[in-house]
């Protein structure tokens, strides 16, 4: 036999279902209401009376009658008893308010919280198109940790922004439906995944800045600097990732470099070069048709996330050398290595050549498996270079 507390809870874990929520909350037959099996005392419970069977029929007499809900009971018969004795056999909840109050008396922090989240989506539901409905039932912690009238304005702008609509202005001056100018920032993944019901998943493959063919205000920017004369009006020059992406710089050789407090160690002139510094881990603009036909090297730490990187861009770019990558250049420094404090993922098959492969493995074996290309002796990073343009 059950108490309210049990099945309270029991509500209040189908409720952290999300096929539970679409399933009860959205209209369709058969939702409601619902029956809850209550369980009347066995032989053994009954012979043993006293005070524990008391307190379970008091208490689900007082549900029959404060609410929330009905009760239906049952007359039972047992050997002990010289009259049937009246139990109480299921909970009916006629409709989501009842079943939300039951949670909230008698299911504790899980119900209170449940309640809240049925509050919300109360006044989210009631304000926003039928097609957002199933989504937001589903997937509360999209949006329950925001105000209510901000998940409603997401969705109005959802009926509003289309494929291209930016026309390449940032993300933060499209002015949809009443928003303000940080409203994408906070609000990216819902209106994603919003955009992505009307558009069959099309925001979220592309992001949603590329989707709506947006400049998106936290542009990764890189420095740019030529190693020989002529090739550039400038000594150096901060340059926008999404502009490298589509604009071909005049050089043959074009050298990548992970870190770029490494410009000073770069040697000049070295003939036909530019270097890129800064990328880090944001590579996806080496796509760059324009960089299929040049001639790019890449030279980052000597680490399990320096390996990582370099992995990531022989993705785009197949063809580019890596230089001073390699166990060589990691033991002629051996009083510069320290400890790399959280390795990077274990490297996916095909991602790095057969000696990257040995020196990854190797570098996770060692207690100071990091050397910073910062740190590497001058005339070493000259020869390299050097060798490399010629």
């Amino acid at each position: 036999m059950k108490s309210p507390q049990d099945l309270a809870q029991q509500l209040a874990h189908q409720w952290q279902r999300a096929d539970w929520r679409e399933r009860q909350l959205l209209p369709g037959p058969g939702a409601w209401p619902v029956r809850l099996a209550i369980g009347a005392p066995s032989a053994a419970q009954f012979a043993q009376g006293g005070a524990d069977l008391r307190a379970h029929l008091q208490a689900w007499r007082a549900i029959q009658a404060e609410g929330p809900g009905q009760v239906q009971w049952q007359d039972r018969r047992y050997q002990s008893a010289a009259a049937p004795l009246a139990v109480p056999t299921h909970w009916l909840l006629g409709r989501p308010s009842e079943a939300i109050a039951a949670m909230a008396r008698h299911a504790g922090g899980a119900g209170r919280a449940a309640q809240a989240d049925y509050q919300a989506l109360q006044a989210v539901l009631g304000a926003v198109d039928g097609q957002f409905h199933p989504l937001l039932l589903r997937r509360l912690a999209l949006w329950r940790a925001g105000p209510v009238d901000e998940v409603i304005t997401a969705a109005r702008m959802a009926l509003q922004l289309a494929p291209g609509c930016a026309q390449g202005r940032p993300l933060r001056a499209l002015a949809v439906a009443g928003n303000d100018s940080k409203f994408f920032e906070r609000h990216a993944a819902l209106l994603t995944a919003l955009l992505d019901l009307r558009f069959d998943g099309a925001a979220g493959r592309a992001g949603l800045a590329a989707f709506l063919d947006a400049s998106a205000d936290d542009e990764h920017w890189l420095l740019v600097a030529p190693l020989a004369p002529g090739l550039l009006p400038f000594a150096r020059q901060r340059v926008p990732a999404s502009e490298l992406q589509a604009t071909p710089l005049p050089a043959a050789h074009i050298l990548l470099v992970e870190n770029e407090r490494c410009l000073h160690l770069l040697p000049r002139p070295l003939a036909g070069t530019i270097a890129i510094l800064g990328a880090g881990r944001n590579l996806a603009w080496l796509a760059a048709p324009w960089l299929q036909a040049r001639r790019v090297a890449y030279w980052g730490d000597i680490d399990t996330w320096g390996l990582a990187m370099l992995a990531g861009a022989r993705g785009h770019l197949p063809h580019l050398q890596a230089l001073l990558m390699d166990r060589a250049t990691l033991e002629a420094h051996p009083d510069r290595a320290v400890a790399e404090p959280q390795p990077a993922p274990e490297p996916g098959p095909g991602a790095l050549l057969a000696q990257e492969l040995a020196l990854d493995a190797r570098l996770r074996g060692l207690a100071r498996g990091r050397l910073e290309q910062e740190f590497l002796n001058p005339a070493r990073v000259a020869q390299a270079l050097t060798g490399w343009a010629a």
